[in-house]
């Protein structure tokens, strides 16, 4: 389980992997389609999965230059793992998610260092919530 989690750990590398399985797409095809993911963190991962050998890059001999990404045999091994963690979230999206006025928050458990636990909300761009908000 280490060496999956540590091939998938961050917040976006599975849904990048979840967006390229049905064909391959540009870079800026990749922004629009997860637009609350920074630029920068995006392409920061899209690196590290090409390295990895999940996706593969190719970029095209012309002007102005074209690229775009494609997800590799291993990297579509990877695909029950994520239908898997689809099915998970919509089965159990009651207890976390909750939508007032258009607006969905997600409530996550959270430990201290010290064990300590408690509820924090997110908003849909990953951000917490301000602590009046928590309530």
């Amino acid at each position: 389980m280490r060496l999956t989690m540590s091939l998938i750990d961050s917040k976006w590398k599975s849904c990048i992997l979840d967006e390229l399985r049905d064909a391959p797409m540009r870079p800026s095809e990749l922004h629009k389609a997860l637009p609350e993911a920074a630029p920068r963190v995006l392409d920061l991962q899209l690196k590290e999965l090409v390295d990895d050998g999940l996706v593969t890059k190719t970029i095209y001999p012309e002007l102005p230059p074209r690229s775009e990404y494609s997800i590799t045999e291993l990297g579509r091994s990877l695909l029950p793992i994520l239908d898997a963690m689809i099915a998970w979230g919509e089965t159990n999206k009651a207890a976390y998610v909750k939508e007032e006025e258009g607006v969905k928050t997600y409530k996550v458990t959270m430990a201290d260092a010290e064990g300590k636990t408690s509820d924090v909300l997110f908003n849909e761009k990953g951000e917490v919530l301000p602590a009046e908000e928590q309530k």
